[in-house]
């Protein structure tokens, strides 16, 4: 599968296979993809604990379901909670040097000095507002994002859940303080198709970007449409006219009855 339709097929599976088991070298795939994502002054704040459903302590997967949909958790063989560890923002001085080292920003090793008396000053002093809900979020979506890439483009099926309470999941993961969970995804084979009944609705392409300035439309080319079309980044939009018969179909299949589904 290449990068368009990785991209297209990036939507949520919430049906898995619950027997079939997801091979670990498959989640290190993951793992590396999101390890690589940009963040800012290279803190990688972005960190994630890989839950075995099997193996797992009862109290763990208790503290993991959602308000709603919490069927999903009880399918997926494997759910990662990814967390957001503030204290990495304390080291954004040695990270910045080694992006200097490494030649990675705008000041080369022979400008160490001037890093020195500059940039790190400035990024240390901002540590403790950096470390607030906002910037660091961001890119930590970008790292999931990238680890979601990795697992359709590997043929696996992942949906991002919020919970109830994090701070609950925070607790039973035995995480410190400083951490805060941002969501909780589930990975595992497919039960449904691929399409899962269809691209998802999104607002119109003009509503959501300008050019040069707000209220101004960021034209759409219908030729670039056509394109994305061909390399299936966009593809027939939902529900698809057998969507109803396959999530009743999948209802009997993985024994849904019961838990907020098709009632």
């Amino acid at each position: 599968m290449d990068v368009p339709e990785a991209v297209g097929r990036r939507r949520s599976i919430r049906f898995l296979l619950p027997h079939k088991p997801v091979e670990l070298d498959k989640i290190q795939r993951m793992l590396e993809a999101a390890r690589l994502a940009s963040h800012w002054g290279n803190v990688s704040t972005l960190r994630a604990v890989v839950i075995r459903r099997d193996t797992a302590d009862a109290e763990v997967l208790a503290a993991l379901p959602p308000p709603v949909a919490g069927y999903q958790i009880g399918l997926a063989p494997v759910i990662i909670v990814w967390f957001l560890e503030s204290a990495a923002c304390d080291q954004v001085g040695t990270r910045l040097r080694e992006l200097v080292d490494a030649g990675a920003i705008g000041y080369g090793p022979g400008r160490r000095q001037e890093v020195e008396a500059k940039l790190v000053p400035l990024m240390e002093s901002a540590s403790e507002i950096l470390k607030q809900p906002g910037l660091s979020e961001v890119d930590c979506g970008q790292g999931i994002a990238q680890a979601t890439l990795m697992a359709v483009a590997m043929g696996l099926g992942t949906c991002c859940l919020g919970t109830g309470d994090p701070d609950r999941v925070r607790r039973k993961l035995g995480l410190p303080e400083s951490c805060r969970v941002l969501v909780i995804q589930t990975v595992g084979y497919p039960a449904e198709s691929p399409e899962a009944g269809g691209q998802r609705p999104r607002l119109p392409f003009e509503s959501l970007f300008h050019l040069n300035r707000y209220g101004e439309p960021f034209p759409r080319d219908p030729r670039v449409v056509a394109e994305l079309q061909a390399e299936k980044l966009l593809q027939p939009e939902a529900p698809l006219a057998w969507r109803e018969a396959e999530l009743a179909y999948l209802q009997r299949a993985l024994d849904l009855k019961g838990q907020g589904l098709l009632e």
